[in-house]
C-alpha cells in the first residue's frame, strides 16, 4: 500500500473514532443502552486499522509521535474492552481508574487529530472539529448522567 492510501486510512479511522465517541455520548444521553453498547464494540474494532497503521509506520518512516498517538488510542481501546465488555466493571465513580481512563481517552482521541493530519489539512480540520464536539458532548453527558 502506498503512503497516500495509508494516510487516508489513518484519517478515515480517526474521523470514525471521533464520530463514534460523539454518538456514544449522544445515545448515552438518550438512554439507548443497546445502541451505545454496539457503537462501543465498533469503536473497539477500530483497533484493527490502528494496528495496521502501527505495523506499517516503520515502512513510511513515521516520527515517534505517530507511534505514541496510535499506541495511546489502542491502549484506551484495550482498556475499554476489558473494563466495559469483558469484566463489566463499574469504574466510572472510582477516581483512580477514571483518571487513567480519561487520560487515555482524551490522549488517544486527541492523538487522532495528528493521525488525520498526515492525510491533509482538511482531514485535520475535520478531526479538530469532531474532537471539540466530542469533548463538549462528553462533559455534558457526564454532568447529566454521571457516567
Amino acid at each position: 500500500m502506498d503512503i497516500n492510501k495509508v494516510n487516508f486510512l489513518g484519517a478515515f479511522t480517526a474521523v470514525i473514532i471521533l464520530s463514534l465517541c460523539s454518538m456514544i455520548f449522544i445515545f448515552r444521553l438518550l438512554s439507548y443502552q443497546k445502541v451505545e453498547y454496539w457503537l462501543g464494540i465498533i469503536l473497539i474494532l477500530s483497533a484493527i486499522p490502528l494496528a495496521y497503521l502501527l505495523f506499517t509506520a516503520n515502512q513510511f518512516q513515521r516520527p515517534t509521535i505517530y507511534y505514541v498517538q496510535i499506541g495511546i488510542m489502542i491502549g484506551f481501546l484495550i482498556l475499554e474492552l476489558f473494563l466495559d465488555y469483558v469484566y463489566k466493571i463499574e469504574f466510572r465513580n472510582n477516581t483512580r481508574i477514571i483518571i487513567i481512563y480519561l487520560g487515555l481517552f482524551f490522549g488517544g482521541t486527541g492523538g487522532m487529530i495528528g493521525i488525520a493530519a498526515q492525510a491533509s489539512k482538511l482531514w485535520m480540520i475535520a478531526a479538530i472539529i469532531l474532537f471539540l464536539i466530542m469533548m463538549i458532548l462528553s462533559f455534558i453527558q457526564r454532568a447529566i448522567t454521571g457516567m
